[in-house]
This record gives structure tokens, sequence and C-alpha cells, in this order.
């Protein structure tokens, strides 16, 4: 059995420059995994458009296998990498595959599939995202383990694609609004996050404002992204105030251009950016 570090070696080698052509051609063969895997990536990358990239992709996700403690776990590191690509390229003919993936057993495919759903605005996977969330904080947001630190559930991951399908059903909200009240601040932030695209409530804005003051950057970082999401605009002088990396800062500023409206102006919001270049 390859250990992830043979496998993060092996996909490190296999990550050279490669044209469109090649990549399918990695992803149509069956002895690499390492191969498949840089494919994969590199066609959601490049947001191919190729006839044969969506098929090809479908078929590294079906081919997933069951992550057991004695299996070698490549197939689902293509399989994880497939998913995220499919929802890169927009293709809505993904959405059945990747709808009969949020039932794997792996937690990390789940994660995959539910942020491409998202990406995909898949309506289709309302119904079964808030069901395996309806258990909360106490089930779905739950360790899996003592001494595990993942969840039982991808939340995060959940919660933000449920803010980005944008269905705003009051069904939809009361599974999402628990959360709110999760011991791991990243679930917060993607709650209030999932809560303001769904509702535009300048409260769960605030929440968001409020984590830019966190100790923890990951954290800060998180919701620098999650405001860039919304696109609140009040939130421009808290972003550029905040303690985290001029980058980070400026990509949560250009989505504030992308996705907000209203006070203060675009004008206002380039000349902050330009003043963290």
């Amino acid at each position: 059995m390859a250990g992830t570090n043979d496998l993060d070696s092996a996909i490190s080698a296999a990550g050279e420059p490669i044209s469109e052509t090649e990549a399918l051609n990695r992803l149509r063969q069956n002895g690499d995994h390492s191969h498949q895997y840089y494919a994969a990536w590199w066609l959601g990358r490049m947001r191919s458009r190729h006839p044969e990239a969506v098929p090809l992709l479908q078929g590294a996700l079906r081919r997933r296998q069951p992550r057991e403690a004695t299996s070698c776990v490549e197939q689902n590191a293509v399989a994880r990498n497939a998913a995220r690509a499919l929802g890169k390229l927009g293709d809505p003919q993904a959405i059945p595959d990747l709808l009969s993936t949020m039932d794997d057993d792996d937690d990390g495919l789940r994660e995959a599939a539910a942020r491409a759903l998202g990406e995909l605005r898949a309506e289709e996977a309302v119904p079964l995202l808030c069901q395996r969330l309806a258990s909360g904080v106490t089930g779905a947001g739950a360790p899996q383990a003592s001494g595990n630190p993942r969840l039982r559930e991808p939340c995060e991951a959940m919660l933000e694609a449920l803010g980005d399908i944008g269905v705003s059903d009051p069904g939809v909200l009361v599974v999402i609004e628990p959360f709110l009240a999760h011991d791991r601040p990243l679930i917060r932030s993607a709650a209030a996050r999932a809560l303001f695209q769904l509702t535009g409530d300048e409260r769960w804005g605030r929440r968001l404002v409020e984590l830019l003051a966190h100790p923890q950057l990951q954290v800060r970082r998180a919701a620098l992204m999650d405001l860039g999401a919304v696109g609140w605009r009040l939130a421009l002088e808290p972003i550029r105030s905040t303690l985290a990396e001029n980058s980070l800062k400026l990509i949560a500023l250009r989505g504030l251009v992308e996705n907000g409206q209203g006070p203060p102006d675009t004008e206002t919001v380039l000349m902050a950016m330009d003043d963290l270049l």
C-alpha cells in the first residue's frame, strides 16, 4: 500500500506542464493514478472545454473505491480531484454523479462533491444537503471519534454549498442556523456566509466582520474569503484593517467589486485595492 507521502511524491513528479491532449490521455489510462490525479486537476484548473473532459471526469468519479484501512487510497484521490474539476467546468450533466457521491463513506469525497454542487448551483442537491446537516451541531457537526478532528459531515463545504445554490426556503434556513453556535469558528463563518447569501440580512455580515478580529489567522482568512463571496461592501474598512496577508485582502475586496452593490461605490473599493498593492 502506498502511503500518503509516496502518493504526494508521485503526484509532484507527475505535475510537469502538460497539454490538454496529454491530460485527456492520462485520464483515459488506468495504470498510473498519480497521472490521473494531475490530469483531473489540470482539466479543472484550465477550465477545459473539450467534449471528452466531463465524461472522462465522470468516469473517474464513478471508479471510486471504498476507503478502507487496508486498501490503497489513490483511486479515491483521483475521484476527489475529478469532483473538484467537475464543479469548475460548470456542466450540469455532472450533477447526478456528484449527487450519488454524497452518500460515499469518504468524507473528503463528500466535501469535494458538495463544493462542486455549490459551484454548479445544483438546486437538486438542496434536499440531500439539508438531510445530511439536519442533525445539527451534535450530529453532523460532532467529531467523528475521540481524538479525530474531522466532523461526521464536511459541514463547512455543505453550508457554503447551500449558500451558493441560493434556495432561500425557510426549511433551508432552519437547517443552517444552528451551526452559528458551533464551537469551531470556521463552521460559524460558513453558516453566516450562507445565511447572508440566502437572506441579505446584514446581521450575518456583522457576524463575519466579528471573525476578522479572531486571534487565529486561519479564521481571519476564512472570514475574508466569506465576506468577498457575499460581497458585503460595508465590510470594506474591516477587511482593509484586519491582520492578514494583503493578497487575501485583495481577493476579498475583488469579491466586493464583483459580488456587491451599494455603498461604498465600486470606485472606492478599487481605490482601497490600489492602496494594498
